[in-house]
């Protein structure tokens, strides 16, 4: 077995490359071995698209790192639901890794994941849409050069994968705009009396926060032009702890962060006490457990044990241990001062307390609480 495949180099002042810059060595070799039909417009057919996803090894040994860790089979239904004429919509609570498979089958499919509209109170139509150039539209009038194209429309001309984050966020009247363009594949652009014509290839990929529900709910008449994926929460102990750990190697890595050991002990006792807390029982089953009003996601574990490392490297000893991540962790739990605060006192008196191998863990939070 060698090495994974690693991508073409990106310019070192760049914080974040983006998936297809970052994996484009993966991209490259799954491309070269990839031998299975190809969905009109796409780079990698459906079965490399969900093996650059899930991860696997190719016939010359080259390792494919995982991107998600779940259900084979969601990420074969999201993969299938693009190769058809529908549009994907990615639900679920926050931290399930919705904007971060997006990114990657928008990277897969079309080799470009940053045709990107963001969803907001504030979101216009012509985010979804287009706006116009004001300046030359005074001077010339309406013409093509005085078009600003939307991502949207952009993925349409290229047939490519449009991605929009959080589109419940967004009022009910854009996200309405998005109607003809999934039904029709069309965008009419009245003013130059034209249209633009989707080219094969093109589909959106779509997320939206299960907790948002009632903020600017789907219109039946959307809703039916996406087929829905309910992205849930890690399984097990050990696919968080997993899923923890190669995120903080990858952003570590990419901050610069002085090499220290990631500290699965450290990582394990965070992802427990944020499922305990968010399920409202402890892992033996025995104690109920009053819950946060947080969502103690996986993605806040991430964050919680990456200020753990930058502090252990930076003003430690370069081990990750308790006292490391306890600042965060109580700051990830109590975000409401009054009734967080209760719940989180309860829990390390009658819980972490009562674990012996926690009492360094205790202290540290006892210390910071």
């Amino acid at each position: 077995m060698t090495e994974p495949a690693t991508g073409d180099p990106v310019p070192a002042e760049v914080l974040r490359p983006h998936a297809e810059q970052e994996y484009a060595g993966e991209l490259a070799r799954l491309a070269e071995h990839d031998d299975r039909p190809r969905p009109p417009g796409w780079r990698l057919s459906p079965w490399a698209v969900t093996t650059y996803l899930l991860g696997g090894e190719l016939p010359d040994g080259t390792v494919i790192a995982p991107k998600y860790v779940g259900r084979r089979r969601l990420m074969e239904v999201a993969v299938a639901t693009l190769a058809t004429d529908r549009a994907l919509l990615l639900l679920g609570v926050p931290g399930t890794a919705k904007t971060w498979v997006s990114e990657h089958l928008a990277a897969a499919i079309s080799g470009d994941s940053t045709l990107l509209v963001q969803g907001t109170a504030g979101t216009a139509e012509e985010a979804i849409r287009y706006g116009w150039n004001y300046a030359r539209l005074l001077a010339e009038g309406p013409s093509e050069k005085a078009l600003v194209e939307s991502p949207l429309m952009r993925a349409m001309r290229l047939g490519a994968v449009a991605r929009i984050e959080e589109l419940t966020r967004m009022p009910s009247d854009v996200q309405d705009t998005l109607i003809t363009v999934l039904s029709e594949k069309t965008l009419p652009v009245p003013e130059l009396n034209t249209e633009v014509q989707a080219r094969k290839g093109f589909t959106v990929i779509a997320t939206a926060n299960d907790r948002d529900r009632g903020v600017n709910e789907l219109s039946s008449a959307l809703r039916r032009r996406f087929n829905t994926v309910v992205l849930p929460l890690p399984d097990t102990v050990e696919d968080e702890v997993d899923i923890v750990a190669r995120r903080v190697d990858r952003i570590g890595a990419s901050l610069e962060l002085p090499q220290a050991p990631a500290g699965l002990e450290e990582i394990r006792r965070v992802v427990t006490v944020f499922r305990e807390l968010r399920s409202g029982l402890t892992a033996d089953g025995r104690t109920k457990l009053k819950s946060p009003s947080g969502t103690l996601s996986t993605a806040e574990a991430i964050s919680v044990i990456t200020s753990g490392l930058a502090l252990a490297a930076h003003f430690g000893d370069g081990v990750l241990r308790a006292a490391d991540v306890a600042g965060g962790l109580v700051g990830a739990v109590v975000q409401d001062p009054v009734s967080d605060r209760v719940v989180w006192q309860e829990y390390l008196e009658a819980v972490v307390r009562d674990r012996p191998e926690w009492r360094d863990f205790y202290r540290a939070c006892r210390e910071v609480s």
